[in-house]
């Protein structure tokens, strides 16, 4: 994750979460229907904020959205997979000066990296944007036991009753929740509802996801409005 996402060593520097009190503490980002973008100024005011790399890969960003409308859902989360996992892995607390700070996705854009949080609050937002039904994701909390870490990803459910494939940065390729038996689920949530997971199954609904309080803060800064320069400038 290193550059390109070094593997399973940085990992273990990163996604050091205290289940307990982050299952106390996030937010509602309520997932509303997707909206026109103003590339333009978004471009813009990446490229003034964080340097003219920041502006391209917004362009870059831009273009995986035009190019995937037209995509079917799974060649969707696929393209957005892949887009985001070229992004570098970087710990909260070297870039942003915070143990655990939730980068909006143009704050990740911005500055070319983050967290495993990071790349699944990118990848899902993505993928709203590009028509997703919301009920189909989730973002969700994993111990990792191949480092024996807790660990974020994205699940995408193709229906209710499916069998989730599992969008990550510590293994590139898309599988089956089946096939990755180093992640025992902890929690997940999505725009509307919180989970708390069992080891099988979609877990038990635990009401809304406005209990979480960083996803209510990352929801206040979604645009550019509110972008935060990092303490570590990657480029």
């Amino acid at each position: 994750m290193n550059t390109k996402f070094g593997g399973h060593r940085q990992l273990l520097k990163v996604c050091q979460l205290s289940v307990v009190a982050m299952t106390l503490g996030f937010s509602c980002l309520y997932a509303s229907p997707t909206h026109q973008l103003d590339a333009n100024r978004i471009t813009s005011t990446l490229e003034s904020r964080y340097g003219e790399r920041a502006g391209k890969r917004a362009k870059a960003w831009f273009k995986v959205l035009n190019e995937a409308q037209g995509l079917n859902e799974l060649e969707k989360i696929t393209k957005v997979n892949n887009f985001f996992n070229l992004f570098r892995f970087v710990d909260d607390i070297k870039l942003w000066g915070d143990s655990n700070y939730w980068a909006s996705p143009m704050e990740f854009i911005g500055v070319n990296g983050g967290d495993c949080e990071d790349f699944s609050i990118a990848k899902y937002f993505t993928l709203l944007q590009l028509g997703i039904d919301d009920d189909k994701l989730r973002i969700t909390m994993v111990k990792a036991t191949s480092v024996n870490q807790y660990h974020m990803v994205l699940a995408y459910y193709e229906t209710p009753g499916s069998i989730p494939l599992v969008l990550d940065n510590l293994d590139r390729t898309i599988k089956p929740a089946t096939q990755r038996n180093d992640l025992i689920p902890v929690y997940s949530f999505n725009g509307r509802q919180l989970w708390l997971n069992k080891e099988k199954g979609r877990g038990v609904l635990a009401g809304s996801s406005e209990r979480l309080e960083k996803w209510n803060d990352l929801k206040q800064r979604l645009g550019v409005e509110r972008l935060k320069m990092p303490k570590l400038r990657l480029e």
